[in-house]
């Protein structure tokens, strides 16, 4: 059977089979907590009886959105994870039925933006990877923000001009909200781009992967509410300083900020620009 893409869920399958095997190689072992702890009967690749590896721990993985099983049967080969998938399609899953059984058993049919992820990995933390529908890519991301403590690692493909603005450092046009309020939590590589042609259908514009890796940040050190009220409000008039953007929310922007525009602002400057507000 074939998979026909469907618009209203932003599909673009990958036919390119060894940037599928870059995407399953740019995630980085890490072992997770209980990790091993699987249940008895596993048919992952590499476990024993009781589910753990020979390596002695795993590590636990979720895909979104696995297709046509483009980058989970590369996933499926590494011995060094334990591959969950969440996928919303029913003609993609009744594909995955017919031409990947290994990933029936841990296959979840759901709306990754929907559920509850620790309802799925009840047993310890998870990396997530995935070639990322363009159309909630971002929505994606903030729902890997709430999960942050959870998320240790995100490999994910998406629109290249969104990587790029994810990756984006102060003084870049692309810099914006996601990407101070991931960047505060997160360390972002760009890693590579990929041309339109390596999907079926081909898309508009080019795409790239990122990784995002936790960085040792445990806490703002601010209200994290008002962290993310003063970044929405500089971005949303990002041509302004932030003296003027703040009054639209009602706060008055640090006199050692006021004259500054969001741009010009990294996220050590964000975090002490609110601390400031809260002091």
């Amino acid at each position: 059977m074939k998979v026909k893409p469907k618009k209203s869920l932003g599909q673009h399958f990958l036919t390119n089979d060894a940037i599928a095997q870059r995407i399953a190689e740019a995630l980085v072992f890490v072992p997770t907590a209980d990790a091993a702890g699987v249940a008895a009967g596993s048919d992952a690749a590499g476990a024993d009886s009781s589910g753990s590896s020979a390596a002695g721990g795993r590590m636990n993985v979720l895909e979104v959105g696995c297709g046509t099983g483009a980058l989970t049967k590369h996933l499926l080969r590494r011995s060094d994870i334990l591959l969950k998938g969440i996928e919303i399609d029913g003609e993609s899953i009744a594909y995955l039925r017919e031409n990947l059984p290994a990933i029936m058993p841990r296959l979840y049919e759901a709306d990754f933006l929907k559920a509850d992820l620790r309802k799925i990995f009840p047993e310890g933390d998870f990396a997530v990877i995935g070639n990322f529908p363009y159309n909630i890519s971002s929505q994606i991301f903030f729902k890997i923000l709430e999960y942050r403590e959870s998320v240790p690692q995100v490999v994910g493909m998406l629109q290249k001009e969104v990587a790029e603005r994810l990756a984006s450092g102060p003084g870049n046009k692309s810099y914006g909200i996601l990407s101070v309020l991931l960047q505060a939590w997160y360390d972002i590589e760009y890693l590579f781009t990929v041309g339109e042609h390596e999907f079926s259908p081909p898309p508009k514009v080019k795409s790239a992967v990122i990784r995002l890796r936790r960085n040792g940040r445990t806490e703002l050190g601010c209200d994290e509410d008002q962290f993310k009220k003063v970044v929405k409000a500089a971005f949303n008039q990002r041509r302004k300083t932030l003296r003027n953007s703040l009054r639209a929310i009602g706060v008055e922007a640090p006199e050692a900020y006021a004259s500054l525009r969001p741009e010009q602002m990294s996220v050590e400057d964000f975090i002490k620009a609110t601390k400031k507000l809260s002091a």
